[in-house]
């Protein structure tokens, strides 16, 4: 299959980066230069941490030549925006969630599905391996290069009316979710109201009351204050979510190799970093939010199971959609992960 030849390849060439550390290029193959990092996290957050990490070694490897200089917050403006400033070249780097990339590449949209991945582990199989390689491979005609994938964590439920235990008692709640179909037809499967939304706009959308509830993972729900507006937090890890690390293909291809190579090596070792660091402060974000005043809620396996099979058709309606090359590789690579030993 042409797709997944293509996916393993680009698996063995990032894997041959990551194994062959390099010191610091030659002069002559490195210019000084600055690189604007966007992404809509604040400064506490694991993303952010990753950022500064990789600026860490970025200028290490390129003898200082080369400067990351990180825009948290959406002070670039959305998700959307950056993407389309970094297709346009007038902005380098950007780290959104992979969900932000369906309207670029519809595949994408298969890392959304509910259910797929229980443990940080098969998520990182899944998108280190064939498939996450084959998405990637799809992002150069679009004006986009993909470094890396980091941790963003499993999304959560919290509401201000009601503690869900069952996948029922998300009946007629208001719930912000990210503007894609996928989010949109998991929280319809349970009769929720679900109601697309720009991040930078929830906050306040909370606290007026415009929704009931959102889903985030702890560390998100924590840095953006969400225990000051919402009263219940359900672990129901219903999705997986990962960023992307995307450059601008106009600022890749003016590089020279060596440039190249720098930031695929800091992308690579800024991810391992980045994921072990997300997973520690996702376990710190529940205790302290639980001191913050949250009720904090566990789903029984066999809710979270029934929860699972009301989400199928899900998966089986959308796949319709998508590259029947890539949907075979994901289905492939779901019975491998699933295999793996936690």
């Amino acid at each position: 299959m042409p797709v997944r030849f293509k996916g393993l390849a680009l698996v063995a060439a990032i894997g041959a980066v990551a194994l062959g550390a390099m010191g610091p290029a030659s002069a002559q193959a490195v210019q000084e230069r600055t690189i604007r990092w966007g992404h809509l996290n604040n400064t506490d957050h694991p993303v952010s941490k990753g950022v500064q990490k990789f600026a860490e070694i970025v200028a290490a490897k390129s003898g200082g030549k080369i400067k990351v200089r990180e825009y948290p917050a959406n002070q670039l403006g959305s998700e959307m925006q950056q993407q389309s400033a970094l297709r346009a070249g007038t902005q380098e780097m950007q780290s959104p969630a992979t969900t932000s990339l369906v309207g670029i590449v519809k595949d994408y949209g298969l890392i959304d599905f509910p259910f797929i991945v229980s443990t940080p582990q098969q998520a990182d199989a899944l998108l280190d391996g064939p498939l996450g390689a084959a998405l990637l491979a799809k992002l150069p005609e679009k004006g986009l290069v993909g470094l890396a994938y980091w941790d963003l964590g499993f999304r959560n439920v919290t509401n201000s009316k009601r503690a869900i235990t069952r996948g029922e008692d998300l009946g007629g709640i208001k719930i912000r979710v990210i503007p894609n179909p996928v989010y949109l037809e998991t929280f319809k499967a349970f009769n929720a109201n679900p109601v697309p939304m720009s991040f930078s706009e929830l906050y306040s959308a909370l606290e007026t009351g415009t929704v009931d509830g959102q889903e985030n993972p702890f560390s998100v729900i924590l840095s953006n204050k969400f225990f000051e507006v919402q009263k219940y937090l359900s672990v129901t890890n219903h999705t997986y979510s990962t960023n992307i690390i995307l450059i601008s293909k106009k600022f890749w291809d003016g590089l020279s190799p060596d440039e190249q190579k720098i930031l695929q090596d800091a992308a690579i070792e800024a991810r391992d970093y980045q994921r072990k660091v997300s997973r520690e402060q996702a376990k710190a974000a529940i205790d302290e939010l639980k001191a913050k005043g949250m009720a904090v809620n566990e789903i029984a396996p066999v809710e979270l199971d029934r929860m699972r099979e009301k989400t199928k058709p899900i998966a089986e309606k959308f796949s319709a959609d998508y590259d029947p090359a890539i949907v075979k590789l994901f289905n492939s690579e779901l019975d491998r992960v699933h295999a793996l030993k936690p």
